[in-house]
């Protein structure tokens, strides 16, 4: 995005990008069901390209569930996080792109020994957040797209707390199993942190 020339289409693919964001997983969990569906936008497509020869119910499949939920959180987040590198692109100094044209580098050549290099903190900090949170999932959006279908798939950390906590009135157990899970992120969190700081002394603290 950041290598796009026209602003107006710049814009266009800004716009389009964010706009998940703002919409809540009920909201989004209802598109993907409506597309996933048997007589779905997915399957109408997908049978129109000769690619299966008959509707799929994605939902109800356990082994399509992570892909459907990693794809659509890409999908949801992509624009939104893009925010936080094209921030920091822009704190990149011309004077270096100056530079680097005059010593003769090509636009990819900019992009691996310019912007990359001059972003490397942001990219560390994000990395060492990403890592303490591997253990977390978007309770909203699995919560929207299990059903007892899936739910050998879609029975995470955060859907048993809850299902244990509220459902069966277990609290003290559920909160246990919740502060085993934030001590597990913690030492993920401070082996990211560690690592990351011996590589390239780039770190949170």
């Amino acid at each position: 995005m950041n290598e796009i020339r026209s602003a107006r289409y710049k814009k266009l693919v800004q716009t389009i990008s964010y706009l998940p964001h703002f919409l809540s997983w009920v909201i989004l969990g209802g598109i993907l069901a409506t597309w996933l569906a048997d007589v779905g936008i997915i399957n109408n497509l997908l049978m129109a390209l000769k690619i299966i020869k008959e509707p799929i119910s994605y939902l109800a499949e356990p082994q399509y569930f992570w892909s459907i939920i990693i794809t659509s959180d890409i999908w949801k987040e992509l624009g939104w996080s893009a925010i936080i590198y094209l921030a920091a692109i822009t704190g990149v100094s011309p004077e270096m792109y100056e530079a680097a044209t005059i010593d003769g580098a090509g636009r990819f050549q900019k992009m691996f020994y310019v912007t990359l290099p001059s972003i490397k903190g942001t990219i560390t900090i994000l990395f060492i957040l990403a890592v303490s949170g591997i253990l977390n999932s978007n309770f909203d959006q699995i919560l929207v797209l299990k059903n007892q279908l899936n739910e050998t798939s879609s029975n995470v950390i955060d859907v048993y707390v809850y299902q244990v906590g509220l459902r069966q009135s277990r609290f003290s157990y559920a909160t246990a199993v919740g502060l085993i899970k934030s001590l597990i992120s913690l030492v993920l969190l401070l082996s990211a942190n560690f690592i990351t700081k011996r590589m390239n002394n780039t770190s949170l603290f």
